[in-house]
């Protein structure tokens, strides 16, 4: 679900529709005049930012009045701020599916001699 959540954002125009729909709920007519867009390409937009559950529609008499699902955005968030937490790890190996020539380009990397001398060093 949250690789649909990113698709969906990722989308310059999804995500203005996303912000004008923060703030208060739009029908498809307002989402256009207020995103200079059509009113089809406002709907296609809000066909996508509704499988990913980003936004959802009332309907109000004639016209339906989409707006932002919070508990999904929260939780997208949510899960992007712990990868901030997340600690980088060192590379181990001598290339782990790089070329030579970019392995030792990688700021991780820590030419054998030193690796061999730190070993000796934790030996001890």
């Amino acid at each position: 679900m949250k690789e649909m959540v990113l698709k969906a954002l990722s989308e310059p125009k999804r995500y203005l529709l996303l912000t004008l729909m923060v703030s208060r709920s739009y029908c498809v007519g307002a989402l256009a005049r207020k995103s200079g867009l059509s009113e089809s390409a406002v709907s296609q937009h809000l066909k996508i930012l509704r499988e990913a559950d980003l936004v959802y529609g009332v309907k109000r008499g004639y016209y339906t009045h989409y707006q932002v699902n919070r508990e999904t955005l929260e939780n997208i968030i949510r899960e992007l701020q712990a990868l901030t937490t997340v600690t980088r790890q060192p590379c181990e190996g001598p290339f782990y599916g790089c070329p030579e020539s970019e392995y030792i380009r990688c700021k991780s990397y820590v030419p054998v001699e030193q690796r061999i001398k730190g070993e000796e060093k934790d030996k001890c």
